[in-house]
């Protein structure tokens, strides 16, 4: 795989640059994959939106997308998926209910590295089963893009970074391999993909599996999800949304100590993350108003079950990663 980007391309921070590299991208997709069938995982996030987009300016009707709620999504997320794509844009989109599937394989998996890998091989057997219905997929299309590989040297492993088992059969296209996030952006806007998609905060290919720290077990993650939920509805409400670059929680295998309505608890806390970056490979925390904060904090214990502490992580990236896992 090359891994390089080409000295010849220049960052993308203009209209015009942008259409020259869709020009440029389209033709090349063109010439790898002629008249054959891509199939692509879509997540609905930034990445695999763009991807989507390109490969359907390229080669339209020869793209199969593919929509895969692992259980791992944000709270709705497949729902808006579905109403994006196959209602609003006419996609061809396959949806997979593969939910227990998952998180009966990922159960007792600690190992960040090892729930990145089973998610990766699950993906991959679901797509092959996918292909074998169509049984005329030659290529797999996936969102890759430049911070995928940087970070996956040394650092930890991508679900999109590495290829697929030979015995798939499938060719990779990786039309944003060598784009930073805010030049992926840049190309959204350009393809004339809603302000919704273009904008969304990335979230990583193996969803709330790496937010759900240790051990994935069902009722944390369903605190996770509620709690994520809660923290982007009071992002949203105090107009956040465009003004931090993502923004989560983070619910950790572990408990302590507190106490409600009187009575001694001993539950998990929720840890909620903000940071501001422009190429993702660096980010800095953002300073949440105390009063949005405290909100925060008092929906989150009010109203998700099993959490009795909100933490607020000031780390910034390095020495910390965006992301926990």
């Amino acid at each position: 795989m090359n891994d390089v980007r080409p000295e010849s391309l220049k960052r993308i921070e203009t209209s015009a640059q942008a259409k020259a590299y869709i020009e440029n991208e389209v033709a090349s997709i063109k010439k790898q994959v002629g008249n054959k069938k891509v199939l692509l995982a879509l997540s609905g996030g930034v990445d695999s939106s763009v991807c989507a987009a390109l490969l359907i300016k390229a080669i339209g009707k020869n793209l199969v997308c593919v929509h895969v709620n692992h259980g791992l999504l944000r709270k709705g997320e497949s729902e808006q998926v579905i109403s994006v794509f196959k209602e609003q844009l006419g996609a061809t989109l396959i949806y997979v209910d593969a939910v227990d599937r998952f998180l009966d394989n990922l159960k007792g998996i600690s190992d960040p590295e090892d729930k990145r890998k089973t998610i990766g091989k699950i993906f991959i057997d679901v797509f092959k089963e996918e292909s074998q219905k169509l049984n005329d997929i030659s290529f797999l299309g996936q969102g890759t893009i430049y911070p995928d590989i940087l970070e996956s040297k040394g650092v930890k492993a991508h679900h999109n970074v590495g290829g697929l088992p030979e015995e798939l059969g499938f060719e990779l296209v990786e039309p944003v391999k060598f784009l930073y996030k805010d030049e992926v952006r840049i190309v959204g806007k350009e393809l004339g993909l809603p302000d919704s998609m273009v904008y969304r905060q990335p979230f990583p290919g193996p969803g709330l599996g790496v937010r759900c720290l240790g051990a994935i077990t069902r009722d944390r993650l369903e605190a996770l999800r509620e709690s994520d939920y809660i923290l982007r509805d009071e992002f949203k409400k105090a107009n956040l949304e465009g003004k931090v670059w993502q923004y989560f929680t983070i619910v950790p295998d572990l408990k302590s100590t507190g106490i409600t309505d009187g009575m001694r608890t001993f539950e998990w806390p929720v840890i909620i993350r903000a940071v501001n970056t422009r190429d993702a490979v660096s980010a800095t925390v953002e300073e949440i108003p105390y009063e949005i904060l405290f909100k925060i904090r008092d929906r989150i214990l009010s109203e998700v079950k099993g959490v009795n502490r909100v933490l607020y992580d000031i780390t910034n990236k390095p020495t910390a990663t965006i992301e926990w896992e």
